[in-house]
């Protein structure tokens, strides 16, 4: 049976850590960095763009909250690209050969659907997958179990015909509960490991 490859992107083929961006505005001091980060729970705030609130909406909404740090809030929203460092470039030559391999290549990954249509024509490595969904595009985050059934419907293929690749465990856990065959991704070499041995590389 030919296999879909389905891809993730954060941590995977890009490292993203706000931190990459906040360790420059709080001047290289990880305590008050760490204490932002906390106090405004920048990770369930992200989460929400990643559903497909707006950016404008979401800084207004925060910094009402916490006007002290409204200046920090805004920089995330103008020099977000500095919170991600990649590709990782052994990935993207696994991706590549998979290409090249004749594979059909998707990706699905929670990301602002504003940013990421920016960020996009940026790299060429998109243009290898047959498509792509982000989360802010149907309003849905993984492990959500809609947002892979959706996925599933778009491309017309069953979990059991799709290799599904992602460093997150929860993400991980619920393609499995749909039937999906999953690598959880922790390396490039444990990657392109796993890839062999499914007779796929």
């Amino acid at each position: 049976m030919e296999r879909a490859i389905i891809f993730d992107f954060g941590g995977v083929l890009f490292e993203w850590d706000p931190r990459y961006l906040y360790r420059k505005l709080f001047n290289r001091n990880p305590q008050a960095m760490e204490r932002f980060l906390a106090e405004i729970d920048f990770w369930e705030w992200n989460l929400q763009q990643d559903k497909g609130r707006p950016f404008a909406e979401a800084v207004a909404v925060l910094s009402r909250q916490f006007p002290h740090y409204a200046d920090q809030i805004q920089a995330y929203d103008q020099r977000w690209e500095e919170s991600i460092v990649g590709p990782i470039q052994p990935t993207v030559d696994i991706v590549w050969s998979l290409k090249q391999a004749g594979h059909r290549l998707y990706a699905l990954s929670n990301w602002s659907a504003e940013k990421f249509r920016l960020f996009r024509p940026r790299h060429e490595l998109f243009k290898w997958f047959d498509d792509i969904l982000v989360s802010g595009e149907v309003k849905c985050i993984k492990p959500d179990h809609r947002i892979y059934t959706l996925f599933l419907e778009r491309i017309g293929q069953t979990a059991e015909e799709c290799v599904f690749i992602d460093d997150s465990e929860p993400n991980i856990v619920a393609a499995q509960q749909l039937g999906f065959i999953t690598i959880r991704y922790e390396s490039p070499e444990q990657l392109n490991s796993a890839l062999n041995t499914m007779g796929l590389l």
